[in-house]
């Protein structure tokens, strides 16, 4: 059976939240579909994770964000997210991928997920950038004890962890391990600990460095990874160094295979910036949105939840006025 729909919104994080929120405003019939949990992405952040953004900028609808904290924490942003998507009984199907999108001849989509069949006449994608993460490619990547992704510093206890990368992630990891008990060396590709990171967090990172606490190698990478050692190259020349655990936080990348199966255009510079219209944030294919960070190609620094929620108030009022302009008309 296929469920007809005036909006599918694909993801369920903040903005695809927001994107419903807006769609109930608007009196827009929307379903969100999200393969995960609710704010999956959120959900996999660090247990102990704290934001950049002050619990007002992480808002959306005006809804309050009150926390315990000048800086909320993974936890607090849970219960925020699932308490308004809750309270406002927004209509989203967890745990339902999307397998296959069909553009009509009528200008309407076929969605087809793994439960469901729907027959939309709009899709907003507002999947951010998590799932993806930006590979080493070295020899030795594969092993179990590397991962992309940190939750907690306890498997690191007394073991000698390598941390790749010089971000907010790579840097609260080290910080966290290390005070936990763990040995941590910090391989970094650029010459310095990133200027993005936490202006509270960069000078404990950099005192630590310093004295000899946490290892660092700057102007360098990974060559191999082995079952009991990682081989590096740096200035110094090339050093072998004893590893338990690698944790890779070199980044992540939005699903372009899947922007491009829907027939979205992607510049060709490599940052892969999708083609849209800002006034309207519709793609290249007529009826098709996009939402938050998923908008900056490879330059995912450059949308975040507090400047992109604007995206569902924009998107809502584009479909609302072509729901009201007479068909004849369009």
């Amino acid at each position: 059976m296929t469920t007809e729909k005036e909006v599918l919104i694909i993801g369920a994080g903040p903005i695809g939240i927001a994107c419903a929120l807006e769609c109930k405003k608007h009196n827009i019939d929307y379903i969100v579909v999200e393969k995960g949990t609710l704010t999956n992405s959120l959900y996999n952040y660090p247990l102990n994770m704290t934001f950049f953004s002050t619990s007002e900028k992480l808002e959306i609808d005006g809804i309050p964000f009150i926390s315990n904290n000048p800086k909320p924490t993974r936890n607090e942003a849970l219960e925020y997210y699932r308490r308004v998507a809750t309270s406002n009984k927004l209509n989203i199907n967890l745990y339902e991928e999307i397998t296959e999108v069909k553009k009509q001849a009528d200008g309407s989509f076929i969605v087809t997920s793994e439960e469901n069949t729907f027959k939309v006449n709009n899709i907003i994608v507002s999947t951010g950038f998590y799932d993806i993460p930006k590979l080493l490619n070295v020899p030795g990547e594969q092993l179990p004890k590397v991962s992309h992704y940190y939750k907690e510093a306890h498997p690191y206890v007394m073991q000698n962890t390598i941390v790749v990368g010089a971000s907010n992630s790579s840097v609260d990891a080290a910080l966290e391990i290390w005070r936990k008990g763990g040995d941590v060396t910090m391989v970094v590709r650029g010459p310095s600990i990133g200027e993005r990171v936490k202006y509270w967090v960069k000078p404990d990172i950099e005192n630590r460095i310093e004295e000899g606490s946490i290892k660092a190698y700057f102007n360098s990478e990974i060559k191999e990874i082995k079952e009991n050692e990682v081989i590096i190259d740096s200035p110094e020349g090339t050093k072998t160094i004893p590893n338990d655990f690698v944790i890779a936080l070199t980044g992540y990348r939005p699903n372009f295979a899947f922007l491009e199966t829907l027939g979205v255009e992607l510049s060709k510079e490599g940052k892969y910036f999708p083609k849209y219209d800002p006034d309207t944030m519709e793609t290249n294919v007529p009826n098709l949105y996009l939402a938050g960070v998923i908008c900056g190609g490879m330059e995912t620094h450059k949308w975040f939840i507090e400047n992109s929620r604007v995206h569902a108030k924009v998107i809502a009022a584009d479909i609302s006025r072509k729901i009201n302009i007479p068909k004849r008309y369009r």
